[in-house]
């Protein structure tokens, strides 16, 4: 809870800092105005998001969407571009004033007798004042265009040790939904048609029903049981579906009736063969002690396995597949990474920043890892990661 106190005094402090830094930059009323008006709905608006969910109410969801975007948008990524930006500048203006300071002499200036009302230096001083709500307004009508878009990600993968029984076997993967603030109403709608149209054989929810307010889980649960497959399902849980009351999420969901795997698994008879579930449930330790935390509990949860059964590992970090390979699991899948979220190329963002594996096909061995983008959405706008299904085919290898 520190950690996220200060994160949100430094937001507020670069919010003042820059609001003083653009004001001045323009001497226009008109422009000192919108300036003005910019930075306070953006911190009042964070201020306002933050208490909604720090006192678990549900007003914050009658803001509209556009506007909670906005701030998102603003303080994640305006706020940090200008920081690392005048962290890159300051030496070098610095440098200049120091050059001029030296270099300066007595000048002459001479009183013109009508200045024009609007110079050039004036106007582009009036459109850097600009450049906050122009850049966040901007991005924020792409990140709204973008929320209700959902495409299918399909493999075929080839198993070695796959069962001829299982030759063609079918899994739907349904991940990161966040059904809440960024993520309701017609999406979801949408997502559920288009899993249901794919008639697989096998739906795995592989963490983060819900984004955070235990006050969506209801339409989360609901959304769960209206898909379909035509063996079974299971669903495990993410680190957002346990941010306001960890154990009432789980409690609320075993309740429910749908297989809810927490360190368990469960065996799908599959065209007449057995398919183990393992589902592991989100490693609640941080820090550099997380990986091998992830990869014991891993190694716990295997001890479940049976040896008739053909295995599957349902993992919300996708780094939990460097254990599961170790042990010669054929197949785990994961999400959690968001395929990076915000990303340049494929290989170039903070997908590969923060993770080892975050979007698509990994292969160690006989050992392979799906992470899927997920569904839903924390943070409004994606780049170069887009939000999907998987459809997953097995064939033998």
């Amino acid at each position: 809870m520190s950690f996220i106190f200060t994160i949100i005094g430094l937001m507020i402090s670069l919010d003042v800092i820059w609001w003083i830094v653009f004001a001045r930059l323009t001497n226009h009323i008109t422009g000192r105005m919108v300036v003005s008006i910019f930075m306070v709905a953006m911190m009042v608006g964070l201020i306002a998001v933050i208490a909604a969910r720090l006192s678990r109410a549900d007003w914050d969801r009658f803001i509209p969407k556009f506007a909670v975007s906005a701030i998102f948008i603003w303080h994640f990524i305006g706020l940090g571009l200008l920081s690392l930006i005048a962290l890159a500048l300051i030496p070098i203006l610095l440098g200049q004033k120091i050059v001029r300071v030296a270099r300066a002499a007595p000048i002459k200036v001479e009183r013109s007798v009508q200045a024009p009302a609007w110079s050039r230096r004036e106007f582009l001083r009036f459109a850097g004042a600009m450049l906050p709500p122009v850049f966040t307004f901007s991005l924020t009508g792409i990140a709204m265009a973008q929320l209700n878009n959902i495409r299918v990600r399909r493999f075929v993968l080839p198993i070695a040790t796959l069962p001829n029984e299982l030759d063609g076997i079918t899994i739907a993967q349904v991940s990161d939904m966040h059904v809440g603030r960024f993520t309701n109403g017609e999406v979801l709608q949408t997502m559920v048609r288009m899993v249901n149209e794919m008639r697989a054989d096998l739906l795995l929810l592989t963490g983060d029903l819900i984004n955070d307010a235990l006050a969506d889980l209801d339409t989360g649960l609901e959304l769960a049981r209206a898909l379909e497959a035509r063996f079974g399902l299971a669903i495990i849980e993410g680190n957002h579906d346990l941010i306001e009351n960890p154990a009432e999420f789980e409690r609320r969901v075993r309740a429910s009736g749908i297989p809810f795997l927490l360190d368990e698994s469960t065996i799908i008879d599959v065209h007449g063969f057995p398919v183990q579930l393992l589902g592991l449930s989100w490693t609640r330790v941080h820090g550099q002690e997380r990986d091998a935390a992830i990869g014991a509990a891993v190694k716990k949860l295997l001890e479940q396995r049976e040896a008739g059964a053909f295995p599957i590992l349902m993992a919300h970090h996708p780094h939990a597949f460097d254990a599961a390979a170790d042990a010669g699991l054929p197949l785990t899948l994961s999400g959690h990474t968001h395929g990076g979220q915000l990303m340049l190329n494929e290989q170039l963002g903070f997908g590969p920043a923060l993770f080892r594996y975050w979007s698509g096909l990994y292969t160690r061995g006989r050992s392979k890892l799906i992470v899927s983008n997920g569904v839903g959405n924390w943070f409004p706008l994606r780049v170069n990661a887009p939000a999907e299904i998987v459809h997953i085919t097995l064939r033998q290898a």
